[in-house]
């Protein structure tokens, strides 16, 4: 039985089908593509050659030059490529790509000149002067007809087909050739390269190109990213290639894409002219993270072939030829879906018994179970008595069911009218009508629903459930009741069939001992009061995989499974059975079978056909009389054939599994292991209609009247072809496993789910079909959550990452990696401002949303219970979107926090709610109750759920038990009138205020835990997940209270409300704190992600309070000014206070009493609501430290240092604008931590200015260079930020301003040097105006948005603007005497813009102003009438950086790009005002840093300048060359350990970031970096000088990583040598021995291990230390030979539990022995303190000495001698040290303290010396071994010191 030609579907209608064509492999020169024009430089013509009029553009539409070939005769103008005929291109890719557009009202001629594989050349030309299709053996004639611009009048013409003139509006186009397939097509010859090409007039050309890739215009990077486009050969175009594409618009209606030949059906092969708008990445360039459904469902040309045949099967008479149809997908009907007419009793498992038609089962009075009826009115389940009961009654009604299958996707069949279809769900059968959708259902089943049964007319429904029970049903198919109950004896029933009159039903299942059971049951009494018997029953050895009923004989059976096909036969009360004789047959694996189907009277039984099925592909004709087979056919995978038929035959090879069969009275249908329904005639001839699926099909099923096939795919998916109309119809779709959750989409109707088979899908609520499903490779979905208002879902993953997802343009939004491990709980704020996400390790983030992006504000560590498990509802806000709850930081208590801010507001620990608990009870799930109650419920361990006021934490009420396990899931009703909980696989709806004797009703129909239950946003339904989604109505009158069933008179009926409820919650500073907020510790967000912006604009500047607008003289004269402009403002500077307010008069005020330089008292600071950073990157936020500023610093005399600081290795970049140069001067300097480093550029030495103590923030360069101002935070804990300026030819801090409270956001100085303008941050939110005389403050004021950026007119000392939240400030700065005066005017950014933040600025030439923003944009404004009149998209994210000179701008984003555009022309398009487009600026340069962009500074014209990036790296740009240089780098992250070369000419760091850099000492160069990626490297060492002479190969440096491995790095050869892991644990301390020859290694398990580098094991393992992490291994030789231990060297390990052991060992001899043990005695651990570490180190000067610090009784250092047994001396220290150096030269020690201090002590007595420098603790202090320098630590800055002597 061959198979038919599926791989041929869609390929041209040519009479023979070719050989595959053979494609050339391009050499490595021309992959993935080759640009042509580039590489040939065709604007030189040297190597290539023009004639006539031909001349090079620039076309301002496309970017770029293009190509013009004019004249009247085409073989006079043309452009060749090669320059000579003799020459040859030799381009081998397989596509050729032509970008042109032909002239208007012209015509064109291509001629490309191709070469075979027998050195033949072939001419191939196409030209719209070409009337018909011409072929020699050496050239082909194509036609071109060229398209027009859509629904124009040129584009009917072009739809016909016909060639000629292009029309007026020609469109450039994306021309395709597939040359080696024209070669073949046309000429059956092999293609081998390209000679030549000759582009003769009329048209313009763009780019050639040749690629083996099909390039698709319409699919961006970023989607080809998130699909598997490439493994299919599919690319987006590059971007040399592309067509530009405006924002908001679609490639395709822009262009044309033509790809010929054509791989569709529509159009001849006669011609070249454009076709469908999808290029060839077909279905495929439009996969994304979000696709639509359905898959593809196709068609193969069997239908165009067959379709008489089609006909006769279908019709009674004959029908009329028709034309062959066109292949095409099935779309899929979406059906709508009614209120649904519930049916069946609801019995509850734990009370379902096997019962007879009379017996009603009722459970008991406590268990409330309603039962629906068919007439729409509904009953109790439980006779109506005196009890007081929740109403209405039920409250609940089944609607729909979304899921099909659950034990087995192989039942669903047809009803005798064909109106509907039947299958399971779970528990649950479900009757679908196919024209309304309406579903109804058929209850009572406790498990899975294994099997299906109709009798013949659809009056009787058969149905067995799986498990050990064994029960089936019978129900009455039209009312939907159940006549019986049965016991089926069979564990697990898998199979059942009906007699077609109802009286036999027989089984196939399993035994208790697994044996294969057989049974019949007598079913003729049921439909009469009568019961089920057994009529008889057999156990087999035999597989059975079905089992039928005969038609013509209820006494017969027929089966079929593994190696067998038999037929059964009750008789005299028992069951035999007998083989088919299958001969050659006999091995293989039957799946289904189904009988000839016929009249029943005038067909003898000898006559009767069986067909049966196999999983090799066979289908067996069985003669039914005989017990042989007939005839055999088998299917086999799709093979080229003649007319592209599959056929069945009896081929060899192997086949494709057949899992289903059906019959009908003319035709088949098979259901395939490969997704496909193929139709077949009864002699299985050949397919005559197929449909394909994404998963095996699991069963077919022919309807009664033949026209529609039923079919099922093991992915769970329902639908049904419509052979008529060739349709297919998707009826329902389902999840492959339980789902864990949902998510409601609000206004929108939606429903999105995540399930255990690792999708997350999209349902629509109304018609229940799903319209999205997404997947990610590698990764399972936890959580889902829909935006409240927005179309965008959130989705997290057991990776720890959340994505964001916009439904409306199906793309990947945003990706965030704030997580390491399963995300728990995922949600927005009802109010859509705020994203929060939380994981399995406790991790708690905050997001601001805004303009549909996500922007990471607070991480916090350790605050989510880690033990409480994942629950869908584990993260809680209110409905006021004020306050978030959770379960936290132990399963024991629940945390309330503020939402915006994740301050901390409230504890409550649930365990000591109950004094008479013996148990400690633990929250599983909290949810808030209504805003004005004030309540938050929470679900308990115990199955109790406790009302707690949301405020205090005070208990209300509680209410137990819940449920008789656990509650799952609970929900509150918005008006707070009904809880719904979930557990027990039931639901129960509660009277939430516990009114009723009855204040519940159950509900069942899960066959599985409920995961999550929620009410939708209308109240009108209630949404259930866990084995499927269930929607239910919800019959409870919306707002109103549940009316008791008779009046209560008792007060105490109704709790009393709790005190304050109705009170809304208060502000944070008004709320009484439960317990001290514990300080973030967690690492700040990353700052390279673009994210979301505030909801809603709030005034930009401050409206003046009303006490001081009632003091202010003049304020009676405001009236006479209501007609000014209320955007103008005006700042005035007075005694005491700046005003904020509309301009009424001049005032003259008198000169300061003080300085003005101090900070002002007294004006009110505006702030936005929790102080929320924006979403601007471009924001400056200092790094947390945990470290306070010294005391005291003893200072060394003048003259007297021995420490000089003489470099420093790093850059700050997590400074904004920390970076200045000026290239007339050279000056150029940055900040590193609180130290300014002033470097010079030729030969790299360095100054340092020192006198900031905290993080600098930012530097502003005088435009004369003479002047540098930096700023940074509060000093010396004062109460105002430090600014500090600089004299730049003498380094001296002539002035300190402070006025700021928090920190400085920008600052810029006036043109003419006069002025100096700082702002603040958003806590701020001050602007101050400062003399640069006097620097003394001129004026400052409030603003209520934070401002981002500040810059002065270039041409105008009076002129300055800045920008914020969705606006432009320009100020105008006014002086008359001593008063300084700013008029302000606010000019909002276009609406065009959206919700935006203006992020940077910076002015251009004459009256221009650049603005960026955080969403890519660069608006241009007019700075004489501050309006914008022009915006471009200039990124994909936040533009922090802009720089102009002249007609050129730099704009650098987090995107980690700095690009280059030319903005000449923006000054002639000032003048068209809002008309003008963004075409006229180009995108010269484009460069990709490894970061994100903080700082720059550019020479005058542009052409080279200096970059610095968050990664901690400044970078030299020259524009000419296109070159980026590394000047000056660091690490991003903490440095963990620094380790020195034996010559002393490298050293060597390690941070937490996995990096080991070597540096050059002498200039402090990067040498080399080696990256472990996913792991941070905790300690480091040197491998010591060898003994012997092995020269460069010695250099080598072991590293220890936080995941127990070490891995050892050859310096001198760059790379990885050896890779082990000694430990579990990570590793905190590493050393070699003396002679180098092996590894010691501490871990934070406390063990030390020994290995050896050449052989890379583990020799021995110290475990004295365990428990305590290892802080210091240090080895030295042994010098003294009476401590009575034999070994070569001493060696001590010292832990964090301050001991410290020594050893003396001789690693040759494998010997290690304890020589001393030493602890050191502390006070008690003083709780959430972070200790100081235990040091400890050799003394060089006196060798029998070692030196411990640490935590202890004394702030000391102690020498202890090793001989003596005792500590010999003492030397007082100012605080516990947090790292220690000897030196190995001279008696001196070097300690670092948490005060960022670093002291400097002589030994054995002398003063010390302290030095500042450091804005962090003092980490790490490293003499070289030499002695001469010292470096020393903090955080992510290294500081070089060297010894002067003293």
């Amino acid at each position: 039985m061959a198979a038919g030609t599926r791989g041929n579907r869609g390929r041209p209608d040519v009479d023979s089908v070719p050989p595959p064509i053979p494609v050339p492999v391009p050499a490595a020169w021309q992959r993935p593509y080759l640009n042509i024009f580039k590489h040939f430089r065709v604007e030189e013509w040297k190597r290539s050659a023009k004639e006539g009029d031909v001349a090079a553009l620039t076309d301002t539409r496309l970017k770029g030059t293009i190509y013009r070939i004019r004249g009247s005769n085409p073989a006079s103008s043309y452009l060749q490529l090669p320059r000579a005929g003799t020459q040859s291109l030799g381009l081998t890719g397989r596509y050729l790509y032509l970008l042109f557009r032909p002239l208007p009202h012209k015509h064109f001629l291509v001629h490309l000149d191709v070469t075979t594989e027998e050195n033949q050349v072939v001419r191939i030309s196409f030209s719209n002067l070409f009337k018909e299709f011409k072929s020699t053996a050496t050239w082909l004639q194509f036609p071109f007809v060229c398209g027009a611009a859509k629904d124009s009048a040129g584009d009917s013409v072009s739809r016909r087909g016909a060639s000629g003139a292009a029309p007026a509006d020609v469109r450039w186009t994306c021309l395709v050739l597939d040359l080696p397939s024209i070669l073949s097509l046309y000429l059956n010859r092999r293609y081998s390269h390209l000679r030549a090409v000759k582009l003769c007039s009329n048209l313009l050309v763009k780019n050639l190109c040749t690629s083996d890739l099909v390039f698709d215009p319409g699919v961006t990077f970023s989607k080809a990213r998130h699909t598997d486009l490439a493994c299919r050969g599919i690319a987006p175009m590059p971007r040399e290639m592309a067509f530009p594409v405006p924002k908001g618009e679609k490639w395709h209606d822009l262009y044309d894409y033509i790809r010929f030949p054509s791989e569709g059906l529509k159009l001849p092969y006669n011609s070249i002219q454009r076709s469908c708008p999808s290029p060839a990445a077909g279905d495929g360039a439009s996969e994304e993270p979000v696709r639509q459904l359905p898959p593809p469902v196709t068609l193969t040309r069997a239908v165009c072939d067959r379709l008489s045949l089609i006909h006769h099967i279908t019709s009674p008479k004959a029908v009329p030829r028709r034309s062959p149809v066109i292949t095409k997908s099935i779309p899929e009907v979406h059906l709508t879906a009614p209120r649904a007419v519930p049916a069946g009793h609801l019995v509850p498992e734990e009370n379902q018994r096997l019962h007879s038609v009379g017996d009603t089962g009722q459970p008991p009075s406590a268990i409330h179970v309603y039962a629906h009826q068919r007439g729409g009115q509904t009953t109790p389940a439980v006779p109506a008595g005196s009890e007081e009961r929740l109403l209405p009654d039920p409250i609940l009604k089944l609607r729909t069911i979304i899921g099909f299958g659950g034990c087995s996707t192989k039942w669903a069949l047809w009803t005798h009218n064909n109106a509907a279809v039947v299958y399971p769900c779970h528990a649950v059968i479900v009757t679908l009508q196919l024209r309304t959708g309406e579903q109804r259902f058929f209850l009572g089943h406790t498990d899975k629903v294994s099997a299906l049964a109709f009798n013949g007319s659809s009056t009787l429904l058969a149905s067995a459930q799986a498990g050990p029970r064994g029960v089936g049903r019978l129900w009455d198919f039209r009312t939907g009741t159940c006549l019986a109950v049965f016991k089926t004896h069979v564990h697990s029933l898998w199979s059942l069939s009906f007699s077609r009159s109802g009286a036999v039903l027989c089984g196939v299942g399993r035994d208790g001992h697994g044996k294969t059971l057989v049974v019949v049951w007598n079913t003729a009494q049921v439909t009469r009061g009568g019961g089920v018997a057994v009529l008889a029953k057999a156990h087999t050895d035999m597989d059975i995989q079905a089992l039928k009923i005969a038609f013509f004989d209820e006494t017969r059976m027929v089966s079929c499974g593994r190696d067998n096909i038999r037929l059964w036969r009750v008789r005299s009360g028992a069951l035999h059975s007998c083989p088919v004789n299958l001969g050659e047959y006999h091995s293989l694996d039957f799946t289904d079978l189904a009988f000839e189907e016929g009249p029943v009277a005038e067909q003898e039984q000898e006559d009767r056909a069986l067909f049966v099925c196999s999983k090799s592909g066979h289908v067996l004709e069985v003669d039914y009389k005989n017990m042989s087979v007939r005839s055999a056919r088998r299917l086999l995978p799709a093979q080229p054939r003649e007319h592209g038929q599959e056929q069945a035959g009896s081929s060899s090879g192997p086949g494709i599994a057949i899992n289903s069969i059906s019959m009908s009275l003319t035709f088949c249908a098979t259901g395939s292991e490969d997704g496909y329904v193929r139709l077949w005639p009864l002699d299985f001839s050949a397919v005559v209609l197929e449909a394909e699926h994404e998963a095996p099909v699991s069963s077919v099923c022919i309807s009664p009247d033949s026209r529609k096939v039923l079919c099922s795919t093991a992915a769970g998916s329902l639908g049904y072809v419509d052979i008529q109309s060739r349709d297919y119809n998707t009826l329902m779709r389902s999840h492959k496993a339980p789902v864990l959750g949902f998510s409601l989409g609000g206004l929108r109707k939606q429903i999105a789910t995540v399930s255990q088979d690792s999708t997350i899908r999209v349902w629509d609520l109304v018609s229940m079909q799903q319209l999205y499903d997404f997947a990610a490779t590698e990764e399972a979905p936890c959580a889902v959550a829909f935006h409240p208002t927005w179309k965008i879902l959130a989705c997290g993953f057991d990776s720890g990452t959340v994505r964001t997802f916009s439904l409306a343009a199906s793309n990947l939004l945003l990706e965030h990696k704030q997580h390491r491990s399963a995300i728990t709980g995922l949600t927005f704020s009802p109010d859509g401002n705020f994203m929060f996400s939380s994981c399995l390790q406790g991790t708690l983030a905050l997001y601001r949303c805004v303009a549909q992006k996500s922007h990471v504000l607070r991480v916090l560590g350790n605050v989510v219970a880690r033990d409480a498990g994942s629950g869908w509802d584990a993260l809680v806000v209110s409905g006021d979107s004020h306050l978030l709850a959770f379960v936290g930081p132990s399963k024991y208590v629940v945390t309330v926090m503020e939402a915006c801010s994740l301050d901390e507001l409230l504890r409550v620990d649930i365990s000591i709610l109950d004094l008479h608990s013996t148990v400690l009870d633990s929250a599983v799930r909290v949810c808030f109750g209504p805003v004005p109650q004030g309540e938050l419920l929470v679900s308990t361990s115990s199955n109790k759920i406790l009302v707690l006021d949301a405020k205090t934490g005070r208990l209300v009420r509680e209410v137990s038990p819940m449920h008789k396990l656990t509650c799952s899931s609970f929900a509150l009703s918005k008006d707070g009138q009904y809880l719904l909980t979930a557990g027990d696989k039931v639901i129960k709806v509660w009277d939430y205020r516990m009114r009723f004797d009855i204040n519940f009703q159950v509900y069942i129909g899960h066959s599985e835990p409920v995961h999550q239950v929620a009410f939708t946003p209308d109240q009108q339904h209630v949404v259930s997940v866990g084995d499927a989604i269930f929607l239910w109505d919800f019959l409870a009158p919306v707002g109103a209270r549940s009316p008791p069933a008779r009046a209560r008179s008792s007060a105490s009926a109704r709790l009393p409300a709790p005190e304050g409820s109705s009170e809304k919650p208060k502000d944070v500073s008004e709320t009484l704190r439960q317990t001290v907020p514990l300080p973030l510790l967690s690492s700040p967000p990353c700052l390279d992600i673009s994210s979301a912006h505030q909801a809603g604009y709030q005034g930009i500047f401050s409206e003046l309070d009303k006490e001081e607008e009632a003091g202010l003289p003049g304020s009676s004269r405001m009236v006479a000014n209501r007609d000014k402009d209320p955007s103008i403002f005006v700042v005035e500077s007075d005694r005491n206070k700046e005003l904020v307010r509309p301009k009424v008069r001049q005032e003259s005020p008198s000169s300061p009493e003080k300085s003005t330089n101090e900070a002002r008292k007294g004006t009110k600071t505006p702030k936005s609501q929790c102080s929320i950073r924006p979403d601007s990157y471009r924001h400056f936020t200092p790094r947390f430290k945990a470290s306070v500023l010294p005391q005291s610093l003893l200072s060394p005399p003048a003259g007297s240092e021995v420490l000089k600081l003489k470099a420093v290795i790093g850059y700050n970049g997590n400074g904004r604008g920390n970076m200045v140069w000026n290239p007339d001067t050279g000056f150029f300097a940055y900040s590193c931590g609180c130290v300014i480093v002033v470097e010079d550029l030729h030969s790299g030495s360095q100054n340092h200015w020192l006198g900031h103590a905290e993080e600098i923030s930012t530097l502003a360069l005088s435009h004369n260079a003479q002047v540098l101002a930096s700023a940074s935070g509060k000093k010396d804990g004062g109460s105002h930020c430090q600014i500090c300026i600089w004299s730049i030819p003498d380094g001296a801090c002539t002035a300190e301003l402070f006025h700021h409270e928090t920190q400085v956001q920008a600052m810029a100085f006036s043109r003419d040097d006069k002025f100096l303008v700082t702002i603040g941050d958003y806590s701020d939110q001050s602007i101050a105006l400062w003399s640069t005389y006097t620097y003394q403050l001129l004026l400052s004021t409030c603003v209520s948005e934070p401002v981002h950026d500040v810059a002065f007119s270039p041409v105008s000392h009076q002129d300055l603007a800045c920008v914020g939240r969705g606006a432009v400030m320009f100020w105008l700065l006014e002086q008359q005497g001593a008063a300084v005066n700013l008029k302000v005017h606010q000019a909002p950014a276009p609406d065009v813009l959206g919700l935006v933040e203006l992020t940077s600025l910076c002015y251009g030439a004459n009256t221009l102003l650049y603005s960026g923003t955080n969403s890519g944009q660069i608006c241009v404004w007019d700075t004489e009438t501050n309006c914008c009149f022009m915006t471009w998209e200039a990124d994909e994210g936040e533009i922090g950086v802009l720089l102009c000179r002249h007609d050129r701008l730099v704009s650098g984003s987090n995107t980690k790009r700095i690009r280059l555009w030319a903005v000449g022309s923006v000054q002639e398009l000032r003048l068209k005002g809002p008309d003008a487009r963004s075409s006229s600026v180009l995108l010269e340069h484009e460069i990709t840093l490894d970061g994100t962009i903080v700082s720059a500074a550019f020479d005058d014209s542009l052409e080279m300048g200096i970059v610095g990036t968050t990664a901690g790296t400044l970078w030299y740009i020259n524009w000419l060359e296109s070159t980026s240089i590394r000047l000056i780098s660091g690490h991003k992250s903490k440095v963990t350990e620094v380790c020195f070369s034996p010559d002393e000419t490298h050293c060597a760091t390690c941070g937490e970031d996995g990096s080991v850099r070597v540096w050059a000492l002498s200039s402090t160069e990067l040498v080399v970096q080696f990256q472990v990626l996913n792991q941070s490297c905790q300690c480091l060492a040197w491998k010591p000088r060898p003994i012997g002479l092995w020269g460069a190969e010695s250099q080598h440096v072991v590293a220890g990583y936080s995941d127990g491995t070490i891995r050892v790095f050859s310096v001198s050869r760059t790379e990885m040598e050896l890779k082990m892991h000694p430990h579990n644990a990570a590793l905190t301390a590493i050393t070699y021995s003396t002679d180098g020859e092996m590894i010691l290694s501490g871990g934070k398990d406390g063990l030390v291990a020994v290995s050896s580098p050449r052989t890379g094991m583990t020799i021995h393992v110290v475990a004295d230390h365990k428990g305590s992490p290892i802080t210091v291994l240090q080895c030295t030789r042994k010098q003294y030979h009476d401590f009575g231990v034999e070994g070569g060297e001493l060696w001590l390990a010292t832990s964090s539990d301050r001991r410290v052991s020594v050893w003396a060992s001789d690693w040759l001899q494998d010997k290690c022995e304890l020589l001393d043990w030493l602890s050191f005695p502390a006070p008690a651990d003083p709780e959430g303190l972070d200790l100081p570490p235990s040091l400890a180190a050799f003394c060089p000067w006196e060798q029998d000495v070692l030196v411990y610090v640490g935590f202890g009784m004394q702030e000391e250092a102690l020498f202890y001698n090793l001989r003596k047994k005792q500590v010999v001396r003492r030397v007082s220290l100012p605080a516990f040290a947090t790292s220690l150096s000897l030196s190995p030269a001279a008696p001196f020690m070097a300690l670092g303290f948490h005060a960022r201090l670093l002291r400097l002590q002589p030994c054995p007595a002398g003063d010390p010396q302290d030095y500042a420098g450091h804005d962090d603790t003092v980490h790490l202090c490293r003499f070289v071994p030499s002695g001469r320098r010292l470096l020393t630590a903090s955080h992510s800055a290294v500081l070089v010191w060297e010894l002067t002597g003293g």
